[in-house]
């Protein structure tokens, strides 16, 4: 009886692509980063690869790590006060999701859910502690890419709950000259 080794966590299959500086490069969270750097996480970090349908996180679940989307769509599901799952955002290459993890290290804010066949990267506090002992100035360069992502969604997000507000009120709250006929 032979017994078969599973992969590491760091090895891919066969079939699947292997990981570039040049796919790295397109993504906005490795922006100025150096050549060597990106080649460093190419052979540090993990590749998820995933089914249509299948669930990366749910909303509330403890959270370490954070993902690029390298291939696929994935949707971001939010629960209402009600309990009532809406569907938030959707991601695809090149898109980072669950970075609030590695800044604030509160349970997840959302449910994660591949809409089709997804590979991501994976990058993990302990990853990102590792970095910043490898390489100060690129995990500081990372850091900072993550805040100004998280700064234009935050952005994005006001628009539409101004949006949303001002439909509210127009449609809903009768004005004094609306009462008057």
């Amino acid at each position: 009886m032979s017994s078969v080794k599973p992969p590491s966590p760091n090895q891919q299959r066969r079939s699947e692509p292997p990981v570039t500086n040049a796919q790295l490069r397109d993504v906005g969270l490795f922006g100025a980063l150096s050549d060597e750097f990106l080649e460093h996480l190419v052979s540090t970090l993990e590749v998820r690869s995933l089914l249509p349908g299948d669930t990366v996180f749910r909303e509330g679940d403890p959270a370490r790590e954070m993902y690029v989307v390298l291939d696929g769509e994935i949707e971001v599901l939010k629960k209402s006060r009600r309990g009532r799952e809406t569907r938030v955002a959707i991601l695809g290459p090149n898109d980072c999701f669950g970075e609030m993890s590695i800044i604030d290290m509160q349970p997840r804010s959302a449910t994660v859910r591949t809409l089709g066949p997804a590979r991501l990267l994976k990058i993990s506090t302990e990853e990102m502690d590792a970095l910043y002992r490898h390489d100060l100035k690129s995990y500081t360069l990372i850091v900072l890419n993550i805040a100004r992502d998280l700064s234009r969604r935050l952005r994005v997000t006001d628009g539409l709950l101004a949006d949303f507000t001002a439909t509210v009120i127009e449609e809903y709250v009768q004005t004094p000259s609306s009462t008057k006929r």
